[in-house]
């Protein structure tokens, strides 16, 4: 499930599943719940790690950060910055380049809402953000308008119906209700699923438009209501914000809508009518509009404090009621300009020693306004700033012994698209010689870090942190342990990891978000701007510096080791907390499924992963460099055995069964997927066949492993 929680409740639940960055504004954990402030000793770096930690500068990624958080960058228009980019890289000793690919894109023409209350007056709410003289930016003359990405152009008139959070069990709720949803128009709360899963389930609906508004129930105590004052006079949202993004069906499939599977070239054959693009118009508002909206609906239909959906009942002073109410109606128009165009990936490389083994550190530039400082650009002022390092470092002689790929993508924000298409092209490479994959995207929009990844890498990422100084003097390792209570995140999607992770490349994906106290990170919006950042979200850039130091001795350790630093037995041991996970679903099932096969497969790779661990115990121990590249390619290897060619039933693109995006959420991840979403639809065949299918797939990876 995806749903929203009290900050109280947050670390509580965070061991059973994780955010990712589009709700990112949910994940407001309260850092002094557990009353400890742990000092774990900083550890040492070697002189090359030092180099890399010195060489990077508060003040130079302040520099970065305003160069791209002041100008527009939405998708297939940026190319000057992914030349400024790959510019930036090559004065730093990285071969850099361009990559192009040919795309299909929308962008707003013009869009008008109104309400038609039964009485004959009329709301017009003003759909755009409010222009602040104390940012700049949000004032630019190339501002760009409030819009979903890859809505359906159309302009509809109907009464409405609140939706909650737009999730199917929503909507089954509303027809248990007796709610009439055909032919009506759906206002959705932002929060739980992807925002296009919320216009796909209004669509199978039957209902013909969707408005997705911000309520203050996401933002805890940090609001108007509770005394704050509001971005930019304090630290409260802005009642105007505005969340755009993607209304792409993501679960279905990421990238280029029309060229699923392949990469999309100017003369690529395109798919028509895609399945993962919606028909119906939609558009985000802010709370201030959605207010008037809701109230027409207090007292027709069903109260929100009886809909008992969790979620469903908002901090905004309405009913939140079903609706609808009779002869109260909105007028929806949304027009786009549907077009294919060129999108541009920055790609630097330094070439290892060892050919066939590579790390590729990614983050997306693309943003949907002028600023975006926390998403992405705190990430892309990150990795100038690693170049630089690593720049130092080669300026001194030094090579790695693996391949180093850093990539700009271009896209990200529409559906994954830069990093897609570049997979889909290079992965006859990349299934040969990648090894892991970095994703850098919000860098920094809060003090507190948080990492998802793959298990093999939970170790080396954890006992990186020991080496960087974060804040109060205690190191990051610390910091995070308190936000995280030591959970790693499971990867489900929603950034540009995911082409990789269903590649079968292990990935992580690192980020720092606020905490209980801190001010409103506001998501995808113009507020999202260098005045927030410098002002309220990173206030001197400390937390950028401490990030990329993090991301550069990640990348050090993890192309400079002898033997790649994975922890395969972590991975057994995850698989084993998953299957007993999924063993509480299997055991509310009738019949009950068998899963054997899939509990002693995971206990034969257990075995597996063990003698291997030992082997490399044995390589390190002799420094037998043939020993060394035989455990080498198994750790290169083994994730891929975990791929199944056919994918996940209806979303061939998902491949990996040991987690995935869940089929209704969109970003949060679900465990076994194939068993695990068969079991929920109540096919217990198409659960068994999975079982079997993912138990192969983990003997498999054990096969890879195998001394």
């Amino acid at each position: 499930m995806w749903f929203h929680i009290s900050r109280a409740q947050a670390l509580i639940i965070f061991s059973l599943f994780t955010w990712t960055k589009a709700c990112m504004h949910e994940r407001r954990m309260h850092s002094s719940l557990t009353g400890k402030r742990d000092t774990t000793p900083l550890q040492p770096l070697n002189p090359e790690e030092t180099i890399l930690v010195d060489s990077i500068s508060n003040t130079s990624i302040s520099e970065w950060s305003y160069y791209y958080t002041h100008g527009a960058h939405l998708a297939g228009k940026n190319q000057s910055m992914a030349e400024w980019t790959a510019e930036r890289w090559g004065e730093n000793g990285w071969n850099s380049s361009i990559v192009s690919y040919y795309v299909y894109l929308n962008y707003p023409v013009n869009k008008s809402l109104s309400l038609t209350y039964s009485n004959g007056s009329v709301y017009r709410p003003l759909l755009e953000e409010a222009v602040l003289s104390q940012d700049e930016t949000t004032g630019y003359p190339d501002a760009i308008p409030t819009f979903h990405g890859y809505s359906a152009s159309g302009s509809v008139d109907a009464e409405f119906v609140y939706v909650g959070r737009g999730q199917q069990v929503d909507f089954d709720r509303l027809v248990q209700l007796g709610v009439p949803l055909e032919g009506k128009i759906a206002i959705a709360q932002y929060g739980g699923p992807f925002r296009g899963l919320k216009v796909k389930n209004a669509q199978e609906k039957g209902m013909i438009g969707v408005i997705i508004f911000t309520d203050t129930a996401e933002d805890g105590d940090i609001t108007e209501a509770n005394g704050y004052a509001a971005y930019p006079d304090g630290p409260a949202r802005n009642p105007s914000s505005v969340q755009r993004g993607s209304v792409e069906f993501l679960s279905t499939y990421p990238g280029d809508p029309t060229t699923p599977g392949y990469p999309s070239k100017e003369d690529s054959p395109r798919v028509e009518n895609p399945e993962v693009l919606p028909h119906i118009p939609s558009i985000p508002i802010s709370y201030a509009n959605a207010i008037p909206i809701l109230a027409a609906l207090d007292g027709y239909g069903t109260a929100g404090n009886e809909v008992n959906r969790t979620g469903w009942v908002g901090k905004l002073n309405v009913s939140y009621s079903t609706g609808p109410a009779p002869g109260t109606t909105i007028n929806l128009s949304n027009f786009m300009e549907d077009t294919y165009a060129p999108i541009w990936d920055a790609i630097g490389v330094i070439n290892g020693t060892v050919g066939d083994e590579t790390i590729v550190i990614g983050n997306h530039r693309d943003a949907w306004i002028v600023g975006g400082a926390a998403d992405p650009n705190s990430g892309s002022a990150i990795l100038v700033e690693l170049s630089k390092a690593f720049g130092k470092l080669l300026s001194q002689g030094w090579k790695p012994k693996r391949n180093i790929i850093l990539a700009s993508w271009d896209g990200e924000e529409y559906g994954l698209l830069g990093s897609t298409e570049w997979v889909e092209e290079y992965i006859p490479w990349l299934t040969d010689t990648a090894v892991s994959y970095i994703n850098v995207d919000v860098g920094t929009s809060g003090p507190w870090p948080y990492i998802e990844a793959t298990p093999e890498l939970h170790s080396i990422a954890t006992d990186i942190m020991k080496k960087v100084l974060w804040k109060d003097a205690r190191n990051m390792y610390d910091v995070w342990l308190e936000y995280t209570q030591g959970s790693i995140g499971v990867l489900g999607s929603g950034s540009d990891y995911t082409s990789f992770v269903h590649r079968g490349i292990g990935s992580i994906d690192i980020s720092s978000g606020p905490g209980a106290t801190d001010p409103i990170y506001h998501y995808h919006s113009n507020f999202d701007s260098y005045h927030w950042m410098s002002t309220f979200g990173d206030p001197g850039f400390n937390i950028h510096k401490f990030t990329a130091q993090y991301v550069s001795l990640l990348v050090y350790n993890l192309t400079s080791q002898d033997a790649i630093p994975f922890d395969l037995p972590n991975y057994g041991i995850q698989m084993e907390s998953y299957y007993n996970d999924l063993l509480s679903l299997v055991n509310s099932t009738t019949p009950i499924l068998d899963t054997s096969a899939l509990q002693n497969a995971i206990q034969d790779f257990k075995t597996a992963a063990a003698e291997v661990e030992a082997q490399k115990e044995q390589a390190i121990s002799t420094n037998d460099p043939e020993l060394l590249t035989l455990v080498n390619h198994k750790f290169r290897d083994f994730q891929r055995g975990f791929v199944s060619q056919g994918g996940l039933p209806n979303r061939e693109f998902y491949r990996h069964l040991i987690f995935a995006p869940g089929l209704d959420t969109g970003y949060a991840p679900t465990t076994f997927p194939g068993i695990t979403e068969a079991l929920i639809a109540g096919n217990i065949s198409l659960a068994d066949e999975f079982v079997q299918k993912t138990a192969k797939a983990i003997l498999v990876a054990r096969d890879t492993i195998k001394t």
